[in-house]
């Protein structure tokens, strides 16, 4: 295989991203030139701040360019009918009692795709144009050996996806106590503050810990009740209600308080181990990376930067 023009990593600003970008400011993976984080317009206030910081402290003193790309604000483009929108994995109750869910878009819209064209940009080539073949990149992505079954290849030619963590045999768990010895402890997970694959015990600490973000999904929920804004005025309305919580209740009535067997089991043991395991609920993990949504299905790619 052909050297790569450059070594990235994808930061999604979670915990086993900043596991690697960590790793790679030590010493300890050499060789990366930068990382990108696809933002969405919509994350957690905490996940914000956390950027902020591990660039501030990790990135900036190891000279680890963060560039933070995006393709336009998912909470915003959705409620706008004059925004082509990338739909969002919502929960739709139909008109004859059925459930169903609407066809998940939004990872290749505002993750996958603002990579791929900041990428393009750093080889050389932004699109349209072509791409000589053997250029490309190694890029770096944050998939722990318990999740190893995620593991990808890139769908084009010049991304050459790599998975250090997998490599180093590190798990989730061994991210966060190392994560825990660097005083980064507090690593929050990385989705949308909307994300309809939230479990409960995340739309609780939502509710909880960050009171005016709860009401901003709170609205955002009764306001896609009919789908997306431009469906909508163009008098294609959604056949049924659309929903950000799985009971397909508004967000607000939902019975998040109900801690599932999964969650209880996760709080016998260890409990920063805890922390670690109890990512799903109902067979479901909360959190959400650019190449590996935890949903489990399929991510739309963006087909305009495939070529």
């Amino acid at each position: 295989m052909n050297t790569p023009a450059l070594k990235v990593l994808s930061l999604g600003a979670g915990v086993q991203s900043t596991c690697l970008l960590l790793m790679a400011a030590e010493g300890h993976l050499p060789g990366l030139d930068a990382a990108i984080f696809a933002d969405t317009g919509w994350e957690p206030r905490v996940v914000y701040e956390h950027l902020d910081r591990i660039e501030r402290e990790i990135a900036e003193p190891a000279g680890i360019p963060i560039l933070r790309v995006s393709s336009g604000n998912i909470r915003s483009d959705a409620l706008d009918p004059s925004k082509h929108f990338a739909s969002m994995p919502l929960h739709i109750l139909n008109s004859d009692g059925g459930n169903g869910m609407s066809r998940r878009q939004c990872t290749g819209q505002y993750k996958v795709r603002p990579i791929k064209e900041k990428v393009r940009e750093l080889l050389g080539y932004p699109h349209p144009q072509r791409i000589p073949t053997g250029v490309h990149v190694e890029q770096w992505i944050g998939i722990s050996v318990d999740e190893f079954h995620r593991a990808k290849d890139a769908d084009v030619a010049y991304m050459k996806n790599r998975f250090p963590l997998i490599e180093s045999g590190f798990s989730r768990s061994d991210c966060l106590r190392m994560l825990r010895s660097r005083g980064f402890g507090q690593t929050p997970k990385s989705a949308c503050l909307g994300c309809p694959y939230h479990g409960n015990a995340q739309w609780r600490a939502l509710r909880d810990e960050s009171p005016q973000e709860w009401q901003d999904v709170v609205a955002f929920d009764a306001a896609i009740r009919s789908g997306n804004a431009r469906a909508t005025a163009e008098g294609k309305p959604l056949l049924g209600q659309a929903y950000l919580h799985r009971s397909r209740r508004p967000l607000d009535q939902a019975s998040i308080d109900r801690v599932t067997a999964h969650e209880w089991s996760g709080r016998q043991g260890d409990i920063f181990d805890a922390l670690a395991d109890n990512e799903l609920e109902n067979g479901e993990p909360d959190g959400c990376s650019p190449w590996s949504c935890r949903s489990g299905t399929p991510i739309q790619a963006a087909q305009d930067l495939a070529a």
